[in-house]
């Protein structure tokens, strides 16, 4: 059995991802321990808001070691969102603030359309990432799209007046932009797949 893991960084829409897993029947707990993160077998980092105070808060719980530790270690990781920019190096909504650097690239702020994206949009998966991803539909809420520099990690794209990744994968870290938790029955057979994978 898996010992699941939810980050709290002190935000973060933490129990409609807790309720994602009971309905799969898995137990998962949240915290912001980081021997808990260092425990666990599977860890899922949800985030909402902003780059920068999410970036404060997690080198103030030092939860930002116990995140790189678990993830060079091989713990399958799943990044939501917010979760899934802070891997990367920058953004613009906190440009003096530094990311993980987990990957090279950048968050970008969408410059066309209604900012953020709000509502249901269709995952495109690139052909080697069917194992988890399928072409579906996904609920998205964001105002920045991350901009890898190495682009084998894309793992989904959608398109909001323009493509952008929407998911990421590489070894045992997995990220997505929408939220599976709040997508219904795709987003927990989602999940599921990702646990299974």
């Amino acid at each position: 059995m898996k010992k699941i893991v939810i980050i709290d960084y002190g935000a973060g829409n933490l129990n409609s991802v807790m309720n994602a897993f009971a309905f799969l029947k898995l137990d998962a707990i949240i915290t912001d321990k980081p021997t808990e993160i260092e425990n666990a077998s599977a860890i899922v980092f949800p985030g909402v808001g902003n780059f920068g105070f999410m970036m404060k808060q997690l080198k103030k719980k030092k939860l930002d070691v116990a995140i790189k530790k678990a993830i060079s270690n091989g713990k399958k990781f799943l990044g939501i969102c917010l979760g899934m920019q802070v891997l990367f190096e920058e953004s613009e909504e906190s440009p003096k603030t530094k990311g993980l650097g987990i990957f090279r690239g950048k968050v970008m702020k969408f410059t066309a359309g209604k900012v953020p994206q709000i509502g249901w949009n269709k995952i495109l998966p690139v052909k080697k990432e069917k194992e988890i991803f399928r072409q579906e539909y996904a609920y998205f809420v964001n105002s920045y799209y991350v901009v890898s520099e190495d682009k084998s990690i894309i793992a989904a794209k959608t398109d909001y007046n323009g493509k952008f990744a929407c998911a990421v994968k590489y070894k045992n870290i997995t990220a997505v932009q929408f939220h599976p938790e709040k997508s219904g029955k795709q987003g927990i057979d989602l999940l599921r797949r990702w646990l299974e994978s």
